[in-house]
C-alpha cells in the first residue's frame, strides 16, 4: 500500500510489525515476520532514512506515529508532483516553441517492431489528460483485446475515452465480452461498417497511426505531434464518431431470464438486438453469444411478436423507439 511513497512491500511489513509492537527488537521482528536479522536491519535502515522508525539507546525499536510520519511523506510527494507539473508545463512550452514553423517531416516519428509500437501505444494513452480517442480495426497485430491496461488507467484518472470499432472486430472471438467490460469501465463505444485505419489520439497533442503490414512483414506505426495533419485526423475521428452506432451491451444474465424492469426481454435478447443493429450477421452474433443460429433466430421471432411487427426493419425501428437496445 505504501509503494507509491517509495516503500517496498517487505519494508512496509517491518514497519507494520514495529507499529503493532512498540519497543520491539530486531530479534523479535525477525521471529514474528519469519525473516533474518540482516533483512530486518536493512528494512529498519530504510525506514529510519524516511523518519518512520527510531532506535532507542537500549536497542529497542520504536515506530513514528503514522499520521505524522506518513503525512509528512505524502505532503513531500505532493510538493514533488507540483514541481513536476510546473516543469512539464515549461518543457511543453519550450517544445512547442522549438517546433513552431518546422516542416511536417520534423513532427513525425516512425516506430517499427511490436515492442516499439506497444511502448509508444502505452505512452500516448498515458499522455492523455482530457480525452482519448481510438479507431479499432481487425486484425489485432500488436495489442490483443484485454491487454490494454493503459485504457483502464485513463478512465480511472478521469479521461474521457471514446472508441469507434468496425463491425469485423465484433466478429472476433470474445469481442462481445470485451466490449461489455469496456462499456462497464466507462468507455463510450460506437460501431461503423469499416474504418480507414487504426488510430489513437491523445487530446489534441499526439496521434499514433499503425501502418498496414504485408503478410510476414514487420509492423510499423507513425507518431504525430501537434500539426495540421494531426488536426485532420482529429476532424476525421469526429466525423466518423457522429455517424457511428452507439453500442450498449448489457451483461449476460446467468439464466437468460426476463429483464428485471418488467419487459419480457432478457439480457441475451438485448445483446442479440445490439449486435444485429451494429451490423453483425446472424451467425456472427450467435457465435459471440455462444448460442446456436437456430436459437438466435427463434429469439428474433419472439421479439417480433412482442413488438407486434412483421419484419426485422420494423423490429429495429421499434427497438430504437422503446430503448430495447
Amino acid at each position: 500500500m505504501l509503494e507509491s511513497l517509495g516503500i517496498a512491500p517487505d519494508v512496509e511489513a517491518v514497519y507494520r510489525a514495529v507499529i503493532a509492537a512498540p519497543a520491539t527488537t530486531v530479534a523479535l521482528l525477525g521471529e514474528s515476520l519469519g525473516i533474518t536479522a540482516s533483512e530486518v536491519e536493512a528494512a529498519l535502515a530504510t525506514l529510519g532514512e524516511v523518519g518512520l522508525v527510531l532506535a532507542a539507546d537500549d536497542g529497542s525499536i520504536h515506530g513514528a506515529p503514522p499520521a505524522v510520519a506518513l503525512g509528512a511523506l505524502i505532503t513531500e510527494q505532493h510538493q514533488g508532483l507540483r514541481l513536476a507539473e510546473q516543469a512539464l508545463a515549461t518543457l511543453a512550452e519550450q517544445h512547442r516553441s522549438a517546433i513552431a514553423g518546422q516542416g511536417i517531416s520534423d513532427l513525425i516519428e516512425v516506430v517499427t517492431g511490436p515492442d516499439g509500437i506497444r511502448h509508444r501505444f502505452q505512452q500516448v494513452q498515458h499522455a492523455a489528460a482530457e480525452q482519448l480517442r481510438m479507431f479499432v480495426t481487425a486484425p489485432f497485430i500488436v495489442v490483443r483485446p484485454g491487454e490494454n491496461a493503459a485504457e483502464t488507467a485513463a478512465v480511472d484518472r478521469g479521461v474521457r475515452v471514446r472508441v469507434v470499432i468496425e463491425q469485423a472486430v465484433l466478429a472476433e472471438p470474445g469481442a462481445t465480452a470485451e466490449a461489455i467490460l469496456s462499456i462497464e469501465r466507462g468507455l463510450e463505444v460506437r460501431v461503423v461498417d469499416r474504418l480507414p485505419m487504426k488510430l489513437v489520439l491523445a487530446d489534441d497533442d499526439l496521434a499514433l497511426v499503425p501502418l498496414e503490414v504485408a503478410p510476414g512483414g514487420e509492423p510499423g506505426a507513425v507518431l504525430l505531434q501537434r500539426s495540421g495533419l494531426l488536426s485532420a485526423l482529429d476532424a476525421l475521428f469526429e466525423a466518423v464518431w457522429q455517424r457511428g452506432y452507439p453500442l450498449a451491451l448489457p451483461g449476460l444474465a446467468d439464466d437468460g431470464g426476463p429483464d428485471p424492469e418488467g419487459e419480457d426481454l432478457s439480457p441475451v435478447d438485448r445483446q442479440v438486438l445490439a449486435l444485429l443493429l451494429a451490423g453483425l450477421t446472424d451467425q456472427a452474433a450467435a457465435n459471440q453469444l455462444g448460442i446456436s443460429l437456430r436459437s438466435l433466430q427463434r429469439r428474433l421471432r419472439h421479439l417480433q411478436d412482442l413488438a407486434g411487427v412483421d419484419s426485422r426493419m420494423q423490429l429495429g425501428w421499434y427497438a430504437a423507439r422503446h430503448d430495447w437496445a
